[in-house]
């Protein structure tokens, strides 16, 4: 990795001022730094100060490293320590810029405010990036800290994932606040049009993506090469720093850290002595984690984990437990080590201590004046990190069959929101499973978790849960009767008087849970693909993924709501659909890179745009035919696409096509044929120029609202009552 110069806190951090007098803050401004003030400021300014304090900080540690004669104990994990801090930089870097470029300081206070939810989001990542880092560069309890840590993948797949969510959310907000910044109506015309085409089709390649947008975004060629190489790297650091401590002759290794470093150099999916863990002197057994369970809380050198203790043949698990310790995934649960007697024939596996199972989590936090569970945002949030662990499950080809919330662990992120960090638990390890539904699976019924065609297979099977139905498509089902939980607060069919075989066979037949109250249609429109009757209609944890992606920023643009709050645009899944050929992965793996993440928010917003500017039309089609004058914004809007983008509308669902009268049809085709002028008709019958509103409001606010009303009228909307398979609308 390149040496950088170290940077200090108090070293200069913004570049030349604006030659503009209007646009500048002073830089010795005794509140802010340069260019910013105000409320929105300290989010900006902790955000400079914490990713440069941070890069001096591990600079710091590095040049200490490389003095002579000087022992020094260096952090877990230092490349990706190192490359979250240079993410971070470059994020703050990215963002200041935009707003330097795009936004005004004096009108901070007025026009500003859409960008608030925005950044508050980015300082959150930022803090728990900070928390991850703080961890890994601690030098106390190094052997306890390698032990917890040297495995983690949370940097790439959980720090910079969301950071990689979040930078087009910020940017997609500095534009929107940037169409209406000034109140020269020229400038904010022009800027409009430059938005619009950023925003074109051209540019959804993934290649000529990175091109143009790479440093925009954080994934230019540079930052992805180290995305990819990062992990291998910091492992053979680290393998090298536990050499030269087995190799110290100043300071030779105790019998317990010579064992604690045979186990982390050590093959993964390798069984140990259980004297290591059982005989060591910093083993404790604290408590039994659930009645008649055989999952124990112990401490061992310091850290806190969880320990499956079970008695049995050995031999027959050695190939699950080599597979399972070999998954990596912040949202699944895997085994860290693994120890056996051959002599007592007991086995233990010790894995990350989680707080508590989902189901518990939400009997706990729900009473008579909570009847909703978690915030719509964390809700999401909390569907896409289950989506997630089950789409790197099912890219290794294992499929849970018993995806219930029983089986999701949760841990808390230490947020004011409520965020939790969730696990995926309960899969695999077939020789131990009861071919009986398990008692764990929640206290109710535990057929309501099985989709309709695992039901099916064992009542053909006398009961017993088959593995061959346990398919993808399964887990989706699954999932979906999750999600209902996670809205509602209530265990699906919790009011059903059916249960045993009557519960089964209703649910063969087509049943499924009554939303009690009014949810968010693009959530229970996800919930009911997901439990469909054919599972060929249920869409992959892939697809899942990107509409949650979207959804999340889809609730980050339009906080404070209420619930269920407005409608967005357009159904994400007809978005997901028309960009499928685009958005299939050329990974080996089959798991999807983070660095693809910014490309797939992009082209959902291009599509977002296309669609939403071709209803404004429709619109303005038959206001205009029907003598009604339109507002001047949705006229501007009309003249800024380019007439050449809507030739590319081809490609998209004939449901997505103008369905005026033949009458509006001919003045559809009048205004295409217009270049640069729209004029629109008064009631009068004059003819007057388009009209610009005042600075003060936003032409995309207003346009993507007319847009919202023409396709999802409240009245047509049904949120609840009886759910049947081919409603998605």
């Amino acid at each position: 990795m390149p040496t950088r110069t170290p940077l200090h806190p108090s070293s200069g951090w913004c570049s030349e001022p604006s030659q503009n007098p209007s646009n500048n803050v002073s830089p010795n401004s005794q509140n802010s730094p340069p260019f910013f003030g105000g409320e929105l400021i300290p989010i900006i300014s902790w955000l400079a100060i914490f990713c440069f304090f941070q890069i001096w900080l591990l600079d710091q540690q590095q040049q200490q490293s490389r003095k002579p004669n000087i022992e020094v104990v260096a952090g877990i994990n230092q490349r990706q320590c190192c490359l979250l801090a240079d993410a971070f930089n470059l994020a703050f870097e990215v963002i200041a810029e935009e707003i330097r470029q795009n936004l005004k300081f004096d009108e901070k206070g007025i026009k500003w405010k859409s960008l608030e939810n925005p950044l508050r989001e980015l300082q959150r990542i930022l803090r728990e990036g900070e928390q991850f880092i703080r961890q890994c560069s601690d030098p106390k309890d190094w052997w306890a800290k390698a032990l917890s840590l040297h495995q983690n993948t949370d940097c790439i797949d959980f720090h910079l994932h969301n950071l990689l969510w979040c930078i087009p959310i910020v940017l997609e907000a500095i534009e929107t606040v940037g169409e209406i910044s000034g109140c020269d109506q020229e400038v904010i015309h022009k800027k409009r049009i430059v938005y619009s085409k950023k925003y074109e089709r051209e540019w959804m390649d993934p290649k000529l993506f990175q091109h143009k947008f790479g440093m925009q975004y954080l994934v230019s060629q540079e930052i992805c090469k180290r995305f990819d190489t990062v992990l291998k790297e910091d492992r053979w650091l680290f393998s090298e720093m536990v050499f030269e401590k087995r190799s110290s002759v100043s300071s030779p290794l105790t019998k317990q850290e010579n064992n604690i470093a045979e186990l982390l150099v050590g093959s993964k999916g390798k069984m140990f002595p259980a004297s290591f863990l059982v005989g060591s002197k910093e083993y404790q057994v604290r408590r039994r984690l659930g009645s008649g369970s055989n999952y124990k809380e112990i401490q061992w050198m310091g850290e806190t984990f969880a320990l499956r203790h079970f008695l049995g043949d050995v031999e027959a698990l050695r190939h699950e437990i080599s597979l399972f310790s070999s998954i990596m995934h912040p949202n699944v649960m895997n085994v860290k080590y693994a120890f056996s007697d051959e002599v007592k024939k007991e086995s233990f596996l010790v894995m990350e201590l989680m707080s508590k199972d989902l189901s518990k989590y939400i009997k706990e936090i729900c009473c008579a004046r909570r009847r909703i569970p978690f915030p719509l945002q964390v809700a999401v949030d909390i569907m896409l990190q289950i989506a997630r662990g089950m789409e790197y499950l099912h890219s290794h080809n294992i499929y849970h069959g018993e995806l219930n919330p029983a089986n999701i662990l949760v841990k808390s992120r230490n947020s004011p929101e409520g965020y939790l960090h969730i696990k995926i638990t309960g899969f695999g390890f077939s020789a131990l499973k009861n071919l009986k539904p398990s008692s764990n699976q929640t206290d109710s019924n535990p057929y309501i978790w099985y989709a309709p065609e695992v039901l099916v297979d064992q009542d053909q099977t006398s009961g017993s849960s088959s593995h061959s139905k346990y398919t993808e498509k399964a887990d989706v089902y699954s999932f979906a009767m999750i999600c209902f939980e996670l809205l509602t607060g209530k265990i699906p069919f919790d009011d059903s008087h059916l249960q045993g075989d009557k519960m089964s066979r209703n649910i063969r037949a087509g049943e499924r849970p009554l939303f009690p109250f009014p949810s968010p249609k693009y959530l229970t429109n996800l919930t009911k693909r997901c439990w469909h009757t054919n599972p060929s209609v249920r869409p992959s944890f892939s697809c899942i993924c990107r509409v949650l992606r979207y959804i999340k920023k889809f609730l980050v643009l339009n906080p404070d709501q209420g619930f269920p709050g407005p409608a967005p645009p357009m159904d994400f899944f007809d978005l997901d659909m028309s960009l499928s050929k685009i958005f299939k992965t050329k990974t080996t793996t089959g798991t999807m890179r983070i660095s693809e993440i910014p490309f797939q928010m992009f082209a959902y917003r291009v599509i977002e745009r296309e669609k939403t500017s071709m209803n404004i039309r429709e619109k303005s089609s038959d206001s205009g035919s029907e003598g009604t004058p339109i507002c001047g914004d949705e006229a501007v809007f009309a003249m800024n696409i380019n007439d050449d983008s809507f030739s590319t509308l081809d490609s998209l669902k004939q449901s997505s096509t103008l369905n005026s009268e033949p009458t509006k049809k001919v003045s559809v085709r009048k205004l295409e044929g217009k270049s640069k002028t729209y004029l629109v008709k008064s009631p009068k019958g004059r003819v007057r120029p388009p009209q610009l509103t005042h600075c003060g409001r936003g032409l995309r606010t207003k346009s993507e609202s007319y847009a919202r009303s023409m396709i999802m009228s409240p009245g047509s909307r049904r949120t609840f009552g009886h759910v049947s398979d081919p409603e998605f609308a």
